[in-house]
């Protein structure tokens, strides 16, 4: 290997502790000029800057003048940032790295799944200056279209990358250098993003990668807690519309979790069972019509009528009304947001809210009919996508990494210059060939 460090830990990173930056910076404009005169170079560089130049110019990008087209004009900006789920790491991010970053004359970038910067923050002048190369909110800094950079490259490895200044394959791009790191989802494990640090050398010391990375860990630790909370009340007394806070949470986990205002309790399976059925079902059901929704045997009523009054214990100021059985109250589920983001065309916020199957465990026949169309709407609405972000958040996940038809929908999608092209062309691959077997 020609790389400067070998192993991967030292590989990411630019700068290494005690070099000097303009010596290192003036040797790498050498070797960057030498590279674009004979597609090779004999000085020493990282081999994951010489993949990335010739994945890049394979792709057809033009270094010289080559700058990241504009693919996001300002309503569909904010339609993209209103939907995606990264919009509720930005206080944090803004919190632990913008607000510094700006007080020392730099920039923080926050780009979606297929490379688009969503915001760009930081300090004025910097910005002023970035937008000649199209470093703004709205551009796409995949690798396929703006060459070696750390949010394109972290994108296309998945993992935290430092660029020093030349190492940027676009000659525009060379007196900049910039650190970052993919974001994942904490459920899923999709790459919802990447943050990006950016300015001048400074910005390639290791310190740099270790903030973006504590950063990104941060953002994760949030979209987490988020999650295990009930909504955000919109006064003091827990009032939403009119309404106490109430929801239930029944997507990717072994059971269901009620919220009640403040007030948080994880269910039984079967309680999770029943109360998921009640709120599916707006006009009530019968005691006989849950037993056949939980099973394929025979229910007696009076058992059914057993489970739902220790169910009520655990309701609280939810009242389950009988004959039918329904709840004199709404309540929100995970279920609902995913339809209906579905159905609204909001598909990068349903991949984002579905955390996995509902109730996984449960083999209750109600709850394999409701899993089954749940997990159809989505993945039909995905199918239909030309969204590369919400195809490859879904296929990423758990439920879609064995999925052929998603994958070779993400191919259709991906151009062939795309850094990700040829591993989804090896998972096409391989999928077929396991199914054909």
């Amino acid at each position: 290997m020609s790389g400067r460090r070998g192993a991967r830990g030292e590989e990411e990173l630019a700068l290494p502790r005690g070099a000097d930056a303009h010596s290192l910076t003036r040797r790498l404009h050498l070797a960057h000029d030498e590279f674009l005169s004979s597609g090779t170079t004999r000085a020493g560089m990282r081999e994951l800057v010489l993949e990335s130049w010739r994945r890049s110019l394979a792709g057809g990008l033009d270094p010289e003048d080559g700058l990241a087209p504009i693919t996001l004009d300002d309503d569909l900006l904010d339609a993209v940032r209103s939907e995606h789920p990264l919009a509720a790491g930005m206080p944090v991010i803004r919190r632990l790295l913008v607000d510094s970053a700006a007080d020392a004359g730099l920039l923080v970038a926050v780009s979606d799944a297929a490379g688009q910067l969503l915001w760009v923050e930081g300090s004025s002048s910097l910005r002023s200056r970035a937008e000649s190369m199209h470093f703004l909110p709205g551009a796409d800094w995949s690798e396929a279209r703006a060459g070696t950079n750390a949010p394109g490259t972290a994108l296309a490895l998945d993992r935290p990358v430092q660029i020093l200044g030349p190492e940027h394959l676009a000659r525009p791009v060379t007196p900049w250098s910039c650190s970052a790191a993919p974001i994942h989802d904490p459920d899923t494990g999709a790459v919802l993003g990447v943050l990006d640090l950016t300015g001048g050398a400074e910005v390639a010391a290791p310190q740099s990668l270790t903030l973006v990375r504590a950063t990104v860990a941060a953002v994760e630790a949030e979209l987490r807690l988020m999650r295990l909370q009930p909504p955000e009340r919109t006064s003091p007394g827990g009032v939403v519309g009119g309404w106490e806070s109430r929801r239930l949470q029944v997507l990717g986990g072994h059971a269901g979790v009620l919220h009640l205002g403040s007030t948080t309790t994880r269910l039984s399976l079967r309680h999770s069972e029943l109360l998921l059925l009640v709120t599916q079902a707006p006009d009530g059901l019968t005691a006989a019509e849950l037993g056949v929704a939980l099973s394929d045997d025979d229910h007696a009523p009076v058992t059914i009528r057993a489970e739902l009054s220790r169910l009520r214990g655990v309701l609280g100021p939810l009242r389950l009304a009988s004959r039918p059985y329904r709840l004199e109250e709404p309540l929100g589920s995970d279920v609902d947001d995913v339809l209906e983001h579905v159905r609204r065309g909001r598909l990068r916020s349903a991949v984002a809210a579905y955390r996995g199957p509902v109730l996984p465990q449960s083999t209750a026949p109600g709850i394999e009919d409701l899993r089954e169309r749940v997990h159809a709407e989505l993945r039909s609405a995905v199918l239909a996508s030309d969204d590369p972000d919400a195809l490859l958040s879904f296929a990423d996940t758990h439920y879609g990494r064995e999925d052929l038809e998603v994958w070779s929908r993400v191919l259709e999608v991906l151009p062939t210059s795309s850094p990700r092209h040829a591993q989804v062309v090896e998972r096409v691959e391989r999928l077929d060939a396991e199914l054909s077997a």
